[in-house]
């Protein structure tokens, strides 16, 4: 029977019932259920041929088999040439090929839909529960992970439908998905760097896995939380959820599985992309959630996009809604405050408190949920409560706190003495975090052998004991045999981190080269404390620094930032600078953060009390 040669019938008595019965042959292609023609014969040859009966010979992963959602076509395009084959073939006479990753198939043991889907909700809910019980607050403290409902408190949320509508306030984040959805099919979430996108992910997450009785959640049938910056070079969203949410050891489901389990219209789907701003596919055309969002694919999915308000995607339906995550309040800070860091303590919770209260400077900045929590964990770790003036002072004295906890872990004088210097001497990791911002596409992972290279093991250990750097483990899900299967990614534990470092090589190459503009491929709505932290930590760089800002678009609103930055809390800006940047019209805006609100007023009232009024 090689080659799928047919036997002769003649002498063969044909059984009446067909025996669950699977060949595989040549090109890993199994016939599945086939009628038994004089079995004894048939086993003959195959052990001639090297013919396998009921087994699989595979060893490719099972996520590169099966994958068909990414080409499924839109009505126009049935005969693009481009499809896969499908995963199952006919070829009549009750003899099917099948895909060895779908031999295991919970759908090919013909299971009911309702079984998988239930199957997937349950190995879904399993991976969440798991991310959701190791939530790191603060990067350096990796003994002390925690629930993400233990520290989830709630930001302000305001909502609309179209450009024309008017924001609305949001009573609370159960009701994105209800209030705040109307008859959108797609929302996106924004929110500026810091203010508690990825955790809102995950508390949604939480919600589903543990049917949180306020969570509208529990009358959805499977819910797809992906975060996009872990799946680069992902072709489907089917392959995506197997690389991502599923366990590769275990589960029996397959990308088919998947794939009809989305396309069927009575279950209740929410597809939840986080960190559409880190996406390393964004820029590539047609890429699946380019399909998703367009409507081309799963047009009766709901569907939830998290990002930046720098970085939306473009070609999303008209009638898309929009939501806004507006920070915390003093309220929300408060509570914070002593539901995850001081718990009871209420002498603790005072001090804090009135660190917050005494410097109006600190309150604005933490109206970031993020620096919020840095700043609060810290000084009650540390028992320090520094006075703040601007973000540039805010982040030394955060990474002093992070330097400060790894050195009280060091074992020896040795390396105290090695994390003292890379402290100060990390040039070749302020170049690489600048050129991973400072391309046309922002590279925010990189493989751990190739930061080893860049920085040295001694640099790259370092950032990693402090918490600066995060290294992760993931499945190479198309290695070949005899490869390792795993590999480890390395990311800054968050995007700001990454400014920081790249604003201390963005003041060598403006001083270094002064007629060169190094921030050519950057957009302040996306990087803004890039430049803020550069004018902050070199007074003689700075005015280049704004010089390059007010040439890009609504640099204006950014340089009156940079300009607090430049002087700590702005009474010693030079007269010049001052009516530079004020003169014309000067907007206080309520979207605006209240920090830049306070900036443009206090720049106001120093350029009026020189007398320079236009």
């Amino acid at each position: 029977m090689e080659g799928g040669e047919l036997v002769d019938q003649s002498n063969v008595q044909i059984e009446e019932q067909v025996q669950p019965l699977q060949i595989t042959g040549d090109h890993n292609i199994t016939y599945n259920n086939c009628r038994i023609f004089n079995v004894t014969g048939i086993t003959q040859q195959a052990s001639n041929t090297g013919i396998q009966l009921g087994a699989s010979t595979s060893t490719t992963p099972r996520t590169t088999q099966g994958s068909r959602l990414s080409e499924l076509p839109s009505p126009q395009d049935q005969n693009s040439p481009a499809r896969k084959r499908p995963a199952t073939e006919t070829f009549g006479n009750d003899v099917t090929r099948v895909d060895q990753a779908d031999l295991a198939s919970p759908l090919a043991k013909r299971q009911t839909t309702a079984d998988v889907a239930d199957l997937l909700a349950r190995e879904l809910k399993e991976t969440y529960r798991s991310r959701c019980s190791r939530v790191q607050p603060i990067p350096y403290i990796t003994d002390k992970l925690c629930s993400v409902d233990q520290v989830f408190t709630e930001v302000g949320i305001q909502y609309k439908f179209g450009r024309n509508d008017s924001w609305k306030t949001l009573n609370s984040y159960c009701d994105i998905l209800t209030e705040a959805k109307g008859d959108s099919r797609i929302q996106i979430i924004e929110g500026e760097p810091g203010y508690g996108k990825s955790t809102l992910a995950l508390q949604l997450a939480y919600d589903w896995c543990n049917d949180v009785l306020k969570s509208t959640l529990g009358r959805i049938d499977i819910l797809v939380v992906l975060n996009l910056r872990e799946i680069g070079e992902t072709k489907s969203i089917a392959e995506a959820i197997l690389k991502s949410l599923l366990p590769e050891d275990i589960s029996s489901i397959t990308e088919t599985d998947v794939e009809l389990l989305l396309q069927d219209r009575n279950l209740k789907t929410i597809i939840l992309f986080d960190s559409y701003d880190e996406y390393p596919d964004q820029y590539s055309k047609g890429n699946f959630v380019a399909k998703i969002l367009g409507e081309k694919i799963l047009r009766h999915t709901h569907v939830v996009l998290i990002t930046r308000p720098s970085c939306k995607p473009a070609g999303c339906a008209p009638h898309t809604g929009q939501i806004k995550l507006t920070g915390f309040d003093e309220s929300a800070r408060e509570k914070y405050v002593r539901k995850a860091v001081t718990k009871g303590d209420e002498q603790a919770t005072q001090r804090l408190l009135q660190a917050f209260k005494s410097n109006p400077i600190l309150r604005d900045i933490c109206q970031a949920p993020l620096f919020t929590v840095i700043y609060a964990h810290a000084a009650h770790e540390e028992q320090v409560f520094q006075e703040i003036s601007s973000v540039t002072e805010f982040f030394r004295y955060i990474l002093k706190c992070f330097h400060s906890h790894a050195l009280k872990k060091c074992e020896s004088e040795r390396e105290k003495d090695e994390l003292k210097r890379y402290a100060v001497d990390h040039a070749n990791l302020d170049k690489v975090a600048y050129e991973s911002l400072a391309g046309e596409n922002q590279q925010l992972i990189r493989k751990r052998n190739y930061l080893v290279k860049e920085l040295g093991n001694g640099l790259h250990q370092a950032c990693v004991d402090t918490g600066i750097l995060i290294e992760e483990k993931v499945l190479n899900h198309k290695y070949a045999l005899g490869d390792e299967p795993y590999s480890f990614q390395v990311r800054f534990f968050h995007k700001l981190l990454c400014e920081w470092f790249a604003s201390h090589h963005l003041v060598k190459l403006v001083k270094d080269h002064p007629s060169h503009d190094p921030t050519v491929n950057m957009d302040p709505n996306d990087l803004q404390y890039i430049f803020r932290f550069a004018c902050g930590l070199d007074p003689n760089a700075a005015s280049k620094v704004i010089q390059l800002l007010k040439r890009k678009k609504d640099g204006n609103r950014f340089a009156l930032l940079c300009a607090l930055e430049q002087r700590g809390n702005g009474n010693n800006i030079g007269l010049d600078e001052v009516r530079d940047l004020m003169s014309g019209t000067v907007a206080i805006c309520s979207w605006d953060s209240r920090l830049l609100q306070r900036t443009t007023v206090q720049l106001l009232e120093l350029a009026s009390g020189n007398e320079t009024k236009e």
